[in-house]
């Protein structure tokens, strides 16, 4: 059964994390990764964080191994130290269910 993942971020430098969402985006598709929803966040009326919060975005895989897999692969982690790690400042699951 197909998982997605609710993901909040505070980026700090788009130039960098539209790198970071290109490189990676190969390997995510091999994973049977895709994008759903992905928003720049205006304004913030509630949150469960003091932390700032400025893109939303949902993340789902066919299955919940591949999501393992993805997180651990090593060119995926090359690029997230290279391009995600110096663009983000915060990251905050805020939720994973199935669909």
């Amino acid at each position: 059964m197909a998982t997605e993942i609710l993901v909040a971020l505070q980026v700090t430098d788009n130039q960098l994390y539209d790198r970071y969402r290109a490189e990676m985006f190969p390997i995510l598709q091999a994973y049977g990764g895709s994008f759903g929803y992905d928003f720049k966040v205006a304004e913030m009326l509630q949150s469960e964080t003091t932390e700032p919060i400025n893109r939303v975005f949902t993340i789902r895989f066919q299955n919940k191994d591949n999501i393992d897999s993805f997180f651990k692969n090593e060119d995926y982690l090359a690029i997230k130290k290279l391009y995600f790690t110096p663009a983000v400042t915060t990251v905050i699951e805020i939720a994973r269910y199935e669909k």
